[in-house]
Order: C-alpha cells, then structure tokens, then sequence
C-alpha cells in the first residue's frame, strides 16, 4: 500500500533545486533570484572566506559546514547564492539545494539521494532557528557530522539564522535555571551550532556602506541620479524603515527604478 520508490532526480535539468516533501521529489531551478557578488557591500571577510570554503568543497578537499548568523537584511542568504553563481562561473560542477527548516526530518531521505549522486551539493537553509518546543533540530545532526553513516562527502551543509546559537536566548536560560543539571540541558541545544566548522557573522552596516550599496545598484542597471539627491533621498528612506541594511538599500533602489522607469 505504500508508494512506488520515486525514480533518481535528473541533476542534469539544472544547477539548482527546491526539496519537497508529500512526495519526495527535487524540483529544478531554472533561474535562481541572486544578486550579482560585486554589489553586496560591507562584507568582505565573510565573502572571502566563505568563497574559499566552497572552492574546497567544489574540487572535492576538505571543506566546513557553515553558518551565517547575524543582523537581517544584511546578505547571508544572497552571499550563498552569490558564492554558488561565482563557483560556478569558474567552470566547477556544484549543484546548490535547498531546504526548508520544516522538512528537516526529512533530511535523511535527502541525503541518501544525493549521496548517491557524482555530483557535489551545497545544501542551503535559509533562516533557520528553532522555538521552544521545536524537536526539528535533532534532524539537523544528521546533516551536520551525527550518525554512524555521517555526511556524505558530495554534500556542504550552508544555513542562514539571525541567532548564533540557533535557539532563543530565553530558552537557553530557562533551561540553565530549571534543569537538575544546567549545563547539560544547555550543551544540547547550544551544541548544535558548534557543528559548523565556519561561523561568519554578519553585522549592521554604516551609512557610507549603506549609500555606496545603493549607488552599487544603480551604475549597475543604468539608473541615472546625481550624489546629493540620492543620499537625501536615501537617507530619509532608511529614517522611515527605522533600519539602515542591504535590504532597505534594495527596496529604496527598487522603488527608485521604478520612479526612474528603469526594469530590473
């Protein structure tokens, strides 16, 4: 009564896929939405190091898990993407999937098809974190180095969190204070962002960067405006957001093209 074992995906059909679950199944992604390396501002070192761990990855060394924690807005998940697109251009074969935090558990499943595949992946959760009562991170060890079979060795486990430790710093201690033993009912929670051998963090950025993030955009899709409006009008844009990031950077310069009528 169960369902017939789904045919091996076709990684050939694109450089990047969407897992689900309900059935099982690897969507191709013709056409990844990323941002082009050169344009994300501020954060050299992480880019830097992050690429150099890919490139690892992607001519088959060594190379770390890796998390990118830190202020929203500010490029995690484009960096991802955009080192995936930079590896790429060099003529490395490394397919990127993607994976929702919701469909942890399934991990396993995910993990054996592409275990079995000569290809190389980069496994990429945007956002994760984990509530209270959320047992999905136990999943999550078998990606990382748990479990007699471990990670395969085609596959990097890349995640975006706004938390360094993944878990809400309540949680962390009300279990120091509540527990028989404090330190054991926190070594397990905190334990799993030790798993990532990289931690790149990701900080708010200045106002220059801020400016030059948005001047960025602009030489790069043509839109044309003079220094002084662009940083008047740029600066009230952030004043209203209450933020100063890469994102609102993106939305001042969205809404700025389309003023402009400038597609992008």
């Amino acid at each position: 009564m169960s369902p017939a074992p789904l045919a091996s995906p076709d990684f050939n059909a694109a450089d990047a896929f969407v897992w689900h679950v309900d059935p099982d199944r690897l969507q191709p992604v013709p056409d990844v939405s990323r941002v082009e390396m050169s344009l994300l501002v501020g954060i050299n070192r992480a880019r830097d190091t992050l690429l150099e761990n890919t490139l690892q990855f992607a001519r088959g060394l060594p190379a770390n898990n890796a998390l990118l924690w830190g202020a929203r807005g500010m490029g995690k998940s484009s960096l991802v993407k955009a080192v995936h697109a930079a590896v790429r251009a060099q003529g490395l074969g490394l397919k990127i999937v993607e994976l929702q935090r919701e469909d942890l558990p399934s991990v396993g499943r995910l993990l054996n098809l592409l275990r079995e595949s000569g290809e190389r992946f980069l496994l990429f959760c945007d956002d994760l974190s984990f509530s209270h009562d959320d047992q999905h991170y136990k999943s999550l060890k078998a990606v990382l180095d748990g479990g007699i079979e471990g990670r395969p060795e085609n596959v990097v486990f890349y995640a975006t969190s706004n938390r360094r430790h993944l878990m809400p710093r309540d949680m962390i201690e009300n279990e120091r204070s509540s527990a028989i033993s404090p330190s054991e009912a926190v070594e397990e929670k905190v334990s799993l962002s030790d798993r990532f051998g990289l931690w790149l963090g990701f900080h708010p950025c200045d106002q220059d960067e801020y400016l030059a993030m948005i001047r960025g955009y602009c030489d790069a899709h043509g839109v044309r405006i003079d220094d002084d409006t662009l940083r008047a009008e740029a600066i009230e844009w952030q004043a209203t957001r209450g933020s100063r990031s890469g994102r609102v950077a993106w939305q001042y310069f969205t809404d700025l093209a389309g003023r402009k009528g400038v597609a992008i």
